[in-house]
């Protein structure tokens, strides 16, 4: 690590859990971010600023106004322009150590796995049941662990799947789009949860890359932000999974 480098992750390095090894492991990771909204939004700038060597970050729309509630990355006068654009320029702003490679284009599962490919983790902050799973599927075929966030009114949810050869998929939790299922257009969000979601999205890649401490591998972070309380559940492979199972 350069000098510049040893001031600007200071705090890291004197992790005993990161370290020197563990910030020149995040300086060769490679992340996929799908959506670049509420979700992928702090936690790109969070990944961008621990030193996460290479970001990609794939989003198909443009700002609007009422993304500036939540999506802290962007800016009034940014309205109408390219998410992932904006997102490059502002996360190359925090940290140009950071190579960003911006897509605008929506994940589908025609191009899932050809976009994940060769990346060591995903991230998916989309608010859409179909991408879920595509992206799930992709991280399934290419085996890379996932970690999947999701918000809506007042409660969010964070867990990492795929992450050993009997770990339970995302599919595991959710095997069919729910028939009722919400969107934050549809049901409303407090923009802060999607921070404190989006933060913990990032949180878990960082030791995930790092091999800090516990993450939520196999498990589901369930957040109340109205009554200010978090349980954790153990998940279990599914048998019968769509995804990852016989199903």
């Amino acid at each position: 690590m350069s000098d510049i480098d040893i001031e600007r992750f200071a705090r890291h390095i004197v992790l005993k859990e990161i370290g020197g090894p563990g910030q020149q492991a995040l300086a060769r990771a490679r992340i996929f971010i799908t959506g670049a909204g509420g979700l992928g939004a702090p936690a790109a700038l969070y990944l961008a600023a621990a030193g996460i060597g290479h970001l990609t970050i794939a989003d198909p729309d443009t700002v609007s106004l009422d993304n500036l509630q939540r999506q802290i990355l962007y800016r009034t006068d940014e309205v109408g322009q390219p998410k992932v654009e904006r997102a490059k320029a502002a996360l190359t702003a925090l940290n140009p150590g950071t190579a960003i490679d911006a897509k605008k284009v929506a994940l589908t599962p025609a191009n899932a796995r050809d976009l994940i490919a060769g990346h060591d983790l995903v991230l998916d902050g989309t608010d859409d049941f179909a991408a879920r799973f595509a992206v799930n599927a992709a991280c399934l075929a290419e085996g890379i662990p996932l970690v999947s966030g999701a918000v809506g009114r007042w409660d969010g949810q964070v867990g990492v799947f795929n992450a050993g050869p009997d770990a339970p998929c995302y599919r595991c939790l959710v095997p069919a789009i729910p028939p009722d299922a919400e969107t934050c257009a549809r049901v409303g969000i407090v923009g802060a949860l999607t921070g404190v979601i989006g933060s913990l999205m990032a949180l878990e890649a960082i030791k995930h890359i790092t091999g800090a401490g516990e993450t939520l591998a196999g498990r589901l972070l369930i957040f109340d932000g109205l009554g200010g309380e978090a349980r954790t559940l153990k998940l279990a492979r599914d048998p019968a999974c769509p995804g990852c199972g016989r199903g």
